[in-house]
């Protein structure tokens, strides 16, 4: 595997080469099977690719904007929202669970300042907003859909920067998620150098194997060939 100057050169080398179904396919064969988040989750636009590390994002449902309690974040509008959204760096991804889909967990003011910050995109197990204005900026924007009904009075995000699960499918703050139209894929930091440098050489053989069925090869002999298909 060729080395990289930085997380950009990296991420800007699989943007070209790679896609989810090949690094899956990878992290299948190195036993790591749960990979892929729940299919549900959708780019909000079919050409999307979102690469970057997780920045993750904890957000529970509330009843009231101030609802005032014992927790100083219920008195807190968004809760610890502006401060997660603040904490992005340069190639991380937001990415947010916890709470139920009765609301957006995203939007167009969120994802100008994820640009300003160069974040990389966003992974939301929710809604999204202002879809237009997301397009428009061509932020890389994953989540069940859209649909405009506000945060504030419903949901707060509670913590940041913290493991956290999306059906059991766990994420580490600096793991790699990779999406694309075919799904949104967790790479874990441990298994990246190995899984990377896999996928790179499976995609080769994978282009190998298509001009062999191009030139007539059947996929009996290409599979016994290349061992893949």
């Amino acid at each position: 595997m060729r080395r990289y100057q930085d997380d950009a050169d990296l991420f800007a080398a699989m943007k070209r080469v790679l896609f989810t179904a090949v690094v899956g396919d990878v992290l299948d064969k190195m036993g790591l099977q749960h990979q892929f988040l729940p299919p549900r989750l959708r780019p909000l636009r079919a050409d999307m690719v979102v690469l970057g590390r997780a920045m993750p994002v904890l957000e529970a449902d509330v009843f009231s904007e101030s609802a005032g309690g014992h927790n100083p974040l219920s008195s807190k509008p968004f809760g610890l929202m502006f401060q997660a959204l603040d904490s992005l760096e340069p190639n991380d991804v937001y990415v947010c669970t916890g709470s139920s889909p009765r609301y957006a967990l995203w939007g167009e003011l969120m994802s100008t300042r994820a640009i300003h910050l160069k974040a990389a995109g966003a992974v939301l197990d929710g809604y999204v907003r202002d879809t237009k204005g997301i397009l428009a900026l061509d932020f890389a924007t994953f989540g069940m859909g859209s649909y405009a009904q506000d945060q504030g009075p419903r949901g707060k995000v509670v913590d940041f920067g913290l493991p956290i699960e999306i059906d059991g499918i766990r994420i580490v703050p600096g793991d790699i998620l990779f999406g694309d139209i075919d799904g949104v894929l967790v790479i874990p930091r441990a298994a990246e150098v190995e899984a990377i440098a896999r996928a790179f050489e499976k995609a080769e053989t994978e282009n190998k194997v298509r001009t062999a069925i191009q030139a007539g090869m059947s996929t009996v002999e290409a599979f016994e060939t290349f061992g893949v298909m």
